[in-house]
């Protein structure tokens, strides 16, 4: 059999741009020089089929002429059937032109169909591939009020201890800029009422137990949520935090009645106590330790220092010996109640003022230990890190599967073991599922992909900082990865290979357009010094946006590039410096 008779070895490729009413297909075999060795090629639109039927004549030097036929599928399209086919071969490969009735994103288009009256199944399959990726049907479905579970992707484990109900969205990336604008940043009139919104919002998105957050790449779920995995203690790694940032001294943390060795909060209360001044060997008045609510918030519970008052007020005699203003003794019964009364309600007064001051200062401290990033901007997604979200003191740890071992999030932390620094990890929507089985209907991430979610990303980036030139850097090295521009958003294809012929009739399985962004691209991995610096020159030159991504994440986006870089004939694709190719939108 000839070589050209080999179909497997044939693949094709559909594609169109929103603005433009012509479908063109790239055919091509790498072993084979169509226009050479493709003689009277003839290309027959099988209408009824939904199949191109590509013929032509090879010379075989024992055999001579041999016929061949290739059989392509068609996506679902509307084609004006009466228009001629432009066709022509090339070194390598076969190009073929048809003219479409309506732009393939036309609204008539998105919901052919529903006009075909086809399954609701094969609707649903062609609408995700029409329709981009979408916060707004995520929320749809998180906020329908179920109950929702997340298991990983890759082998089905599921990842949450309970079934999660309450689900809130992630704020913007900019809202502390956004509050300034708003409300001014001076000290007085409105800047005061935006600091107060900014320690609010803090409180407002911490990770809590039972509370889900999410955005368009992640959903970002509490420590004490997670299934399988053990968190070491964090205290360490966030009191770290607040001292390499300059956020609080350890002197203004003891001043404050904090604690920095245990973290609990000791309120003051002046009283006297024979104990304390037994073991001070002082007649100093001692100060009462009020019971420290740093531990009981945690679990819900709030605890105040009237107990142990009570305790200490045991050891005081308040009807003897007590000296009034004018140097009379207490003994004196008709003054005795009154002095009682107004000692005692001293020291209530006293409570109720260290019970505010010890809640607030808890409060303030908390702030400190897990929120204070929140106040100079949001860590991020971990998905995609902007420059802004950036911090030498933050590190981002990637978070396995218990059961399998793949990366299914990420995590920020102050050094390698420690525990999440706002106590939450960031599952990355493209490697889990929200129901079994992963990719089902019933799953609300089946459309996500890391490249799907990486492309929408890049556009919004683009969008926002007016730039079609991107640079990816590895989040920990900092090291320049990947090198891309933007040539196309609204690019549409479908790729495959061609189907035996061996005179077979009849409909061939189908094939659907897929929305893509077509993208130039060069992998500055495996780069020289001189390359590498470059690069450099050339992010700063073009003031190239740069983005920052995990190793891992860059790893397999740099293996679906390369991929899709194959789905063009190489004259097609290659570029001096950059190379031609495209991601799934």
């Amino acid at each position: 059999m000839s070589q050209l008779q080999n179909p497997r070895k044939w693949r094709y490729t559909w594609e169109t741009l929103s603005h433009l009413s012509t479908l063109k297909l790239f055919l091509f075999n790498p072993d084979v020089k169509p226009a050479t060795q493709c003689r009277t090629l003839k290309v027959d639109l099988r209408f009824e089929e939904s199949l191109l039927l590509v013929t032509w004549e090879e010379e075989i030097l024992v055999e001579g002429f041999v016929g061949n036929s290739l059989r392509v599928p068609i996506p679902k399209v509307l084609i004006q059937v009466d228009s001629p086919l432009d066709f022509k071969a090339t070194e390598d490969h076969i190009e073929v032109k048809l003219v479409l009735v309506l732009p393939v994103d036309h609204p008539l288009v998105a919901n052919f169909n529903s006009v075909l009256n086809l399954s609701d199944e094969g609707s649903a399959e062609v609408s995700d591939s029409f329709q981009p990726l979408s916060i707004d049907s995520d929320i749809k479905h998180l906020l329908s009020g179920n109950a929702m579970d997340f298991y990983c992707k890759n082998c089905s484990y599921k990842l949450t201890k309970t079934p999660l109900r309450s689900f809130v969205e992630m704020p913007s990336f900019d809202w502390r800029e956004v509050a300034d604008n708003w409300f001014g940043t001076c000290c007085c009139s409105f800047g005061g009422i935006s600091e107060i919104l900014v320690k609010k919002y803090a409180n407002s998105y911490s990770s809590v137990k039972g509370i889900c957050l999410y955005d368009a790449t992640c959903v970002v779920v509490s420590k004490d949520d997670i299934s399988g995995y053990v968190f070491p203690d964090s205290l360490e790694g966030n009191e770290k935090y607040v001292q390499e940032s300059g956020l609080a001294s350890e002197e203004c943390v003891t001043e404050s009645g904090i604690d920095p060795q245990n973290g609990r909060s000791e309120g003051l209360c002046c009283g006297t106590d024979e104990r304390d001044r037994t073991a001070n060997g002082d007649d100093k008045p001692s100060c009462i330790p009020a019971v420290s609510i740093l531990d009981d918030e945690v679990n819900g519970r709030h605890s105040f220092p009237h107990a142990s008052l009570c305790t200490s007020l045991s050891g005081l005699d308040l009807s003897e010996n007590m000296v009034k203003e004018d140097g009379s003794s207490s003994n004196d019964h008709s003054h005795c109640c009154m002095e009682k009364t107004s000692f005692i309600q001293s020291l209530e007064d006293c409570m109720e003022k260290t019970s505010s001051e010890n809640q607030e200062l808890t409060n303030n401290f908390k702030l400190l230990k897990d929120q204070r990033s929140v106040l100079n901007g949001s860590l991020g997604n971990g998905f995609m890190v902007r420059t802004s979200n950036l911090s030498k003191n933050v590190e981002w740890i990637e978070f396995p599967c218990s059961q399998c071992s793949h990366i299914v999030g990420a995590y920020p932390s102050m050094h390698n073991g420690h525990a999440p620094l706002d106590g939450g990890i960031r599952f990355f929507k493209c490697y889990i599922s929200s129901n079994l089985p992963a990719g089902g209907v019933g799953d609300v991430f089946r459309k996500h992909s890391l490249e799907r979610m990486f492309a929408n990303q890049l556009i919004e980036s683009a969008n926002e900082e007016l730039s079609f030139r991107t640079v990816v850097r590895d989040l920990k090295t900092n090291s320049p990865m990947l090198q891309i521009v933007l040539l196309n958003t609204n690019a549409w294809c479908c790729s495959g290979f061609c189907v035996e012929t061996g005179g077979a009739t009849g409909p061939i399985s189908k094939t659907n357009l897929q929305a893509v962004v077509k993208v130039l691209f060069s992998d500055g991995r495996n780069t020289t010094e001189a390359q590498s610096r470059m690069l450099e020159e050339w992010v700063t030159k073009k003031q190239a946006h740069e983005v920052y991504m995990l190793a891992h994440q860059i790893e397999e986006l740099s293996e679906s590039l390369r991929s899709a870089q194959g789905k063009i004939p190489f004259s097609c694709s290659f570029m001096p410096g950059l190379t031609l190719s495209s991601l799934e939108r």
